[in-house]
């Protein structure tokens, strides 16, 4: 996560450390930079980070993570759900060659106040895919293609029933700092 207490030299420290730390075991698969959703963050809320980082610290974070871990770390990942489907597809035009998968019933970015984490199907994120001008494919874990029959199921599960997430953190809310456990 980056954008919330954090600078720019840390951003930076944090990227060359992966990169050693992966030159060194070899076992990261992506990076996935999460940008802080901070509207119902209790850590906000007290008064202890910004609002987050803006898209353009996004877009960049995500570029100069391509430059900086490669060869190392060859995949770099948009979460659609911190930064909603249509952001994370313009970020394939800056470094990113994953989109992440479909998830299911996400909570923590929705508790945090976000709109996004509840399902993107398959069909949804292939045109996204394709909208910015890339081939989509399914793929496993360890980045190899998907079996044909794991694709087809992916496209023929059911829409996934909507999530009620309870009261916001605002009508709870106490003054003084966030607890962080």
């Amino acid at each position: 996560m980056f954008g919330h207490v954090d600078s720019l030299a840390a951003w930076a420290r944090h990227l060359l450390q992966l990169k050693d730390l992966q030159a060194r075991t070899g076992g990261i698969t992506e990076f996935v930079p999460l940008p802080f959703v901070h509207m119902e963050s209790p850590l906000y809320l007290a008064g202890g980070a910004r609002k987050g980082p803006t898209v353009r610290e996004c877009t960049l974070m995500h570029a100069v993570a391509r430059l900086v871990l490669h060869p190392h770390i060859t995949n770099i990942q948009a979460s659609w759900v911190k930064m909603g489907p249509a952001c994370a597809a313009q970020l394939l035009a800056a470094g990113c060659n994953d989109m992440g998968g479909s998830i299911m019933n996400e909570s923590i970015t929705k508790a945090a106040g976000a709109s996004y984490g509840q399902e993107l199907p398959p069909s949804q994120m292939n045109k996204l895919i394709e909208a910015a001008g890339r081939k989509p494919y399914q793929r496993t874990t360890l980045y190899s293609k998907s079996p044909d029959q794991q694709v087809e199921r992916s496209f023929s599960a059911a829409e996934l029933a909507p999530v009620y997430m309870g009261e916001s953190l605002k009508a709870v809310r106490v003054k003084g700092p966030a607890a962080v456990a």
